[in-house]
């Protein structure tokens, strides 16, 4: 049985414009120990797929669709409900580090809490559990710098912190949001070898959220694509970057930075995200799409099963893509 199971989920928010459809109908699973990516450009309905999930939308959002932890349905539940899961068994990591953790309060008394709140540990024991979740995620000197202040600390070291907190509970799925962003390349691959060894030694299923695929490759099993808040395709990770089927990912694997290749300039998707006040009566990448024809411009392609792993969102059959 999965570990999270979502269907046919759809997100809208009630803005002054109008309805904006951020997500549309996508359905995945995680299974216990299973990794993850969500991959997509800003805007594309990451992000309000994992808060929608775990009911950290917005006020103005709502959700609808099917979300099942462990078998129960966890879809808009009260808070009071949802928060006992939230500390327990799923844990975010969210992508700033700096406005995640309160400026005014010292390390010490952030991570403390969540112990002494959910677990009901005092002080001295929560103070010691801390400490040893520091040193897990490599803080030096982890029980003297506790009590710092988190400006104190580089961008790399708050996120290590933000990581530590979010497995103080010993969550049952860990959701990265963006965990590398600001980050310089060398902090960014240890911040990613760190979530690696986690992952393994607490059996941790995650989610990857991220809009760049040179980090994904050495860190996540499956990977999902999305677009316009649609899934577009969806496999192993191993088979995504060795033979992608949709349009839309080979333009985001053509963008990648890589050593082999000696072109002056990257190569870039042209146009704009589309705008999610619009209903689609089309592919939604379609006005971007170098493999477009008329009936991509008249037809949703719906998302269909093309092997065992592996589904896509296209009305171009795979060899056309490639």
């Amino acid at each position: 049985m999965a570990l999270l199971e979502i269907k046919d989920l759809a997100v809208r928010f009630e803005t002054n414009d109008g309805i904006v459809s951020a997500v549309n109908g996508v359905s995945f699973n995680v299974r216990e120990g299973d990794t993850l990516a969500i991959v997509g450009e800003s805007g594309s309905g990451k992000s309000q797929t994992a808060f929608a999930a775990i009911g950290l939308l917005a006020r103005n959002g709502h959700a609808t669709g099917s979300v099942k932890w462990d078998g129960q349905e966890i879809l808009n539940l009260p808070d009071a409900k949802l928060n006992r899961i939230r500390a327990d068994e799923i844990a975010m990591i969210f992508q700033d580090p700096m406005t995640s953790l309160n400026p005014f309060l010292k390390v010490s008394d952030q991570m403390e809490e969540v112990l002494t709140l959910h677990r009901g540990m005092s002080r001295r024991a929560a103070r010691a559990e801390c400490v040893r979740m520091l040193d897990a995620v490599r803080i030096p000197d982890a029980a003297a710098r506790i009590t710092m202040y988190p400006h104190e600390f580089s961008g790399g070291m708050r996120q290590r912190i933000m990581i530590a907190m979010s497995l103080l509970c010993r969550p049952r799925l860990l959701i990265a949001d963006e965990p590398t962003t600001a980050l310089d390349v060398t902090v960014q691959a240890q911040i990613m070898d760190l979530l690696r060894d986690i992952q393994n030694e607490f059996n941790t299923a995650m989610i990857l959220i991220t809009h760049d695929l040179g980090i994904v490759a050495g860190s996540c099993a499956r990977t999902m694509v999305m677009y316009g808040g649609r899934i577009m395709e969806r496999g192993t990770t191993a088979e995504i970057f060795a033979n992608p089927t949709h349009p839309y990912t080979l333009g985001l694997l053509e963008a990648v930075p890589r050593l082999d290749r000696k072109e002056d300039t990257l190569p870039t998707i042209p146009g704009e995200p589309p705008d999610m006040l619009k209903a689609f009566k089309a592919c939604p990448f379609e006005p971007r799409c170098p493999k477009a024809d008329e009936r991509c411009k008249a037809e949703v392609p719906a998302l269909e099963r093309i092997s065992e792993t592996r589904v896509r969102a296209c009305h171009r059959s795979p060899e056309e893509v490639a």
